[in-house]
């Protein structure tokens, strides 16, 4: 803190002169600018001024209190807000010195004056006055200065508090923030009426991540203050996003491996801790469509895990997972994977209790759904209910498809940690409802997988693991794979195989029943059309007759191909029957699932299936009977 020597400046100095450092800085004792000796010591910090009680007094209430004794030389100005540089621009101010005010310095200098007491009471143009009439006309009217300043202000604690400039910042920046949103909304519509496409290139979070600047306590009073006046949720959530980011620089780790590998010390988690869950409190009102994207709300999850003293629940994990559950058909399958708390006593690689929670919020909120539903549709006329059941193509129900699968992919996944107990795997692989899943090979997968990790379970849960997969729902493809799999039970093969062949007679008797109804009806396939001439649109009997052989050619092709598929089965099957029971002939489980199964080759009997264009009568005393023996096996 050096100013240049009097003798430099003397010749210049009469009246107020512009004061600015050059190269020939000097200690502080050779300010002021005068020839009289100084009479007073002023102590700021570990710097010394030495000035004249005189200029001080005029202008500082403070200074004029102190000098109340004419005795007193030394004064300690150690409180001083802003140091020993503020104090210097004021106490030039003080000698007549025009002191440049900017963006950088009007923080220190308003919170000087206050402190010093420089109003108006004690001096025309003072430096309060100055200093207030530069915020109102270039810090407010501005989101950046007003950032910037309060940013200053931060460091000149308590006196911008008491001065009440924090506060009046925080609200400028609200503001303004405000009536940009509106300019921008005026904007649009003007250009909607005019029937233009163009539309203001600025975004409304553009001034969003100058916020990053400020510590926590002021970013959180200033978002609360755009909320209140009525920032939308889309520029909130950016904001925050782009604070946490920077806050944290880069410390949310997506890899669990690596956040494993990670060692914080308590500090450090201690301000990240504080970090997330100020930023949860700060998020815009959760609800099934949240402009908060999946991805930040489970990179603060796994945040709040890795920084918690313990594996317990607290109201921001809570929240949090509830706020994924509201939106989880939006989530990937690494927005799923949360890593284990370290300190925990669980020694498995994911957080299974966190999830189950999370896939249990979804479904009590389809539930609840269900139920507001089942409420209106008592008050609604019965021409209206016909469209209100979901089709598999509805929003809801498509999102319950997206459920099902993460969840399936997520099974997939934790299978492979080798501390995983069946009963998590099992409670997991409940959760979802029976609709939930319209093909069950992603839990088969998931399920071999286990078995592949965790060879030595025991037999009952290896049958309540297998209990849990729809044998029904398994694609062809998946039926091949288990009727092979040997980690599998017996019983899991042996029901395999049963609806395996259900399917295929099924898909035949389907393909014949069309082809004996294309002929039965041969007279009624062409109505009568009216009119006349070569706009009636009519076909003649010839080509439709011609249309109706191909196709019943194309299927009896299909018929012969699905017998050849059925014989190449029921060859597989006798040959894992006989593996089986040389393996392990006394059992009696075993002979009895033979012969159902040997009762339902006799069913199969392929000679009493060839398509008929005069036996419709026969043909379903068949099938009917073909139904009767399907439900005695089963």
């Amino acid at each position: 803190m050096g100013l240049v020597t009097v003798g430099e400046l003397k010749p210049a100095f009469t009246g107020k002169r512009g004061f600015r450092l050059n190269s020939t800085i000097r200690h502080a004792s050779e300010w002021p600018i005068s020839d009289v000796s100084s009479d007073l010591t002023v102590q700021v910090g570990s710097s010394s001024f030495y000035l004249h009680k005189f200029p001080l007094v005029s202008r500082s209430g403070k200074i004029r209190k102190l000098l109340a004794d004419p005795k007193i030389s030394n004064v300690c100005l150690s409180n001083a807000p802003g140091g020993s540089e503020a104090f210097e621009l004021a106490a030039k101010f003080c000698y007549g010195i025009n002191i440049e005010i900017n963006l950088l310095n009007i923080a220190k200098l308003r919170c000087a004056s206050h402190y010093l007491e420089m109003t108006e009471d004690f001096s025309e143009e003072n430096l309060a006055s100055k200093t207030e009439h530069f915020l109102k006309e270039t810090i407010f009217p501005s989101i950046l200065n007003s950032i910037i300043v309060l940013h200053h202000c931060e460091t000149l604690i308590p006196v911008s508090e008491d001065l009440n400039l924090v506060n009046r910042l925080i609200i400028a920046v609200a503001n303004n923030a405000c009536k940009e949103q509106l300019t921008s909304g005026l904007l649009k519509l003007d250009y909607s009426f005019s029937g233009t496409n163009i539309e203001p290139q600025t975004p409304l979070d553009w001034w969003g991540k100058s916020l990053a600047v400020l510590n926590l306590d002021f970013f959180q009073r200033v978002i609360s203050a755009v909320k209140s006046k009525g920032l939308i949720q889309d520029v909130i959530s950016k904001i925050l996003i782009s604070y946490t980011n920077k806050s944290l620089q880069g410390l949310i780790v997506r890899d669990p491996k690596l956040e494993k590998e990670r060692v914080l010390d308590s500090e450090g988690k201690k301000k990240q801790r504080l970090i997330v869950e100020t930023i949860v409190r700060l998020l815009p009102t959760q609800g099934r469509r949240s402009s908060v994207p999946m991805a930040f709300l489970s990179s603060l999850l796994k945040m709040v895990i890795a920084t918690s003293s313990s594996a317990s629940t607290g109201s921001c994990r809570s929240d949090l997972e509830r706020r994924i559950g509201l939106q989880l058909d939006q989530a990937i399958l690494e927005d799923v994977l949360i890593p284990i708390n370290l300190n925990g006593t669980n020694n498995t690689m994911y957080d299974i209790d966190s999830i189950l929670r999370i896939f249990s919020i979804f479904l009590n909120l389809d539930e609840d759904d269900e139920e507001e539903e089942h409420h209106h549709l008592q008050f609604r006329d019965e021409t209206e209910m016909i469209y209100d059941f979901d089709s598999p193509g509805s929003p809801k129900q498509s999102s319950i498809l997206k459920v099902s699968k993460l969840m399936d992919n997520y099974l997939a996944e934790i299978a492979m940690d080798p501390n995983l107990t069946t009963s998590k795997f099992i409670a997991l692989a409940e959760l979802l409802p029976d609709h939930a899943r319209i093909i069950s090979d992603g839990l088969y997968r998931a399920v071999d997988i286990y078995l592949k990790v965790h060879p030595n379970i025991k037999d009952s849960e290896r049958y309540r693991l297998c209990k849990t997969i729809d044998s029904q729902k398994l694609s062809q493809e998946a039926c091949s794979h288990a009727a092979q799999n040997e980690r599998l039970p017996v019983q899991m093969a042996v029901q395999v195989l049963y609806f395996e062949q259900i399917r295929l007679r099924n898909a035949m008797s389907s393909s014949i029943g069309p082809t004996q109804f294309l002929f039965n009806s041969n007279c009624h396939q062409f109505p009568q059309r009216s009119g006349s001439g070569a706009g009636s649109g009519a076909i003649s009997p010839r080509d439709n007759y011609a249309s109706v052989r191909r196709e019943n050619r194309e299927l009896k092709l299909e018929v012969a191909r699905m017998r050849m598929r059925l014989t190449d089965l029921e060859k597989d099957h006798i040959s894992i029957k006989q593996e089986l029971v040389k393996s392990n002939p006394g059992t009696k489980l075993f002979k009895s699932f033979a012969k159902k199964i040997s009762k339902l080759n006799s069913l199969f009997s392929f000679s009493s299936l060839k398509p008929s264009l005069s036996g419709k009568a026969s043909s379903e005393s068949r099938f009917l009977f073909q139904r009767k023996r399907r439900h005695s096996v089963s």
